[in-house]
């Protein structure tokens, strides 16, 4: 289990920096293509974030179940709103957008656990 938790997180830092060095190299930072791919590493982050831990709250009994593939679905419709509110309206408008549909998962997948009251 070690071994794996440090392979995931090796595996976030190299693709952070790899993501980085891509976003330098097609451009300034601010640049469309730039945003794209910091958007793009923004949106596979949570991904595998989001499906380690809903893996280990599975295993260890927090949650009863967790499906990762409506996430990739979502994650992508996130992203191209993402992407449509940085060019209309900023970057922190933007990533008010991410956090925004990262919480709106968190509730969903907390009441398909039965976590909320059934009145709610």
């Amino acid at each position: 289990m070690t071994r794996w938790a440090l392979a995931t997180l090796g595996a976030l830092l190299v693709l952070g920096i790899a993501t980085v060095a891509v976003a330098r190299f097609f451009g300034k930072s601010g640049s469309r293509a730039s945003v794209v791919a910091s958007i793009a590493a923004h949106w596979l982050g949570a991904y595998v974030l989001w499906s380690f831990a809903g893996g280990l709250a599975v295993t260890s009994g927090v949650l009863s179940t967790y499906y990762s593939a409506p996430f990739a679905a979502i994650g992508i419709l996130g992203a191209l709103w993402q992407y449509q509110t940085h060019v209309r309206w900023g970057r922190e408008r933007a990533l008010a957008v991410f956090v925004s549909v990262q919480l709106a998962w968190l509730v969903w997948v907390l009441s398909q656990n039965g976590m909320f009251p059934v009145g709610w």
